[in-house]
């Protein structure tokens, strides 16, 4: 597994790659240095791939809070009402706050932290269908899509800008999909498109200027 650290305004990237080289005994590793909660979290998932997600999510939050901040405790989670999680701690509070976002698939685990709201989304590209880029893209979106040599670059470019604003907000998907980057045009959307290691991913956050 590789990590890298990257920086954009108000935030900082933090992305594993390369899931399927985690051996059973760095998983098993993994997992024995979570807390109980994470822990239980991730052994109800079945498989090994949702085991590694959850637990190795969770562990680049904290290298993420380590080296960005010097927060060395492991950070609890406060879940609001849509499902947005916010950072617990046992000791003061830091000011500023510290707000962070999650996000994985199967090929790659994203963090985000920053001291302003934040959400993040990484997605496999793979998951082109017309009839959900019809669905979820307005007439200009759509077009980009099924014109574009390979429709799966900016479906999943598209698909994860609007999955960092629902996350960002906080609000769960209550809009309307097809208007949602009209709609938001007041954040700033950072996106990485990582072809060769198929994932894309996208910062959203929100233009204070």
């Amino acid at each position: 597994m590789h990590i890298h650290v990257s920086s954009i305004p108000h935030a900082t990237i933090y992305v594993a790659e390369g899931l399927n080289t985690i051996t059973p005994d760095e998983l098993s590793e993994a997992l024995a240095s979570l807390p109980q909660w994470r822990r239980e979290l991730a052994l109800n998932f079945k498989f090994q791939q949702g085991r590694i997600e959850c637990a190795f999510s969770y562990l680049l939050l904290c290298r993420a809070l380590r080296e960005s901040y010097g927060i060395t405790e492991q950070p609890l989670f406060e879940i609001g009402e849509h499902g947005k999680p916010t950072l617990l701690f046992t000791q003061a509070s830091p000011a500023p706050p510290i707000h962070f976002n999650l996000s994985h698939c199967k090929t790659a685990i994203a963090c985000v932290v920053s001291e302003i709201p934040v959400g993040i989304d990484v997605e496999r590209m793979g998951r082109y269908r017309e009839s959900l880029a019809r669905h979820v893209f307005n007439d200009q979106e759509f077009a980009e899509v099924t014109t574009s040599p390979d429709p799966q670059i900016p479906f999943t470019r598209l698909w994860t800008q609007k999955e960092a604003i629902v996350k960002l907000t906080g609000r769960g998907i209550d809009d309307n999909l097809q208007e949602l980057l009209f709609k938001y045009n007041n954040v700033l959307l950072h996106t990485e498109e990582h072809v060769q290691q198929d994932y894309v991913l996208t910062v959203a956050v929100w233009n204070e200027e």
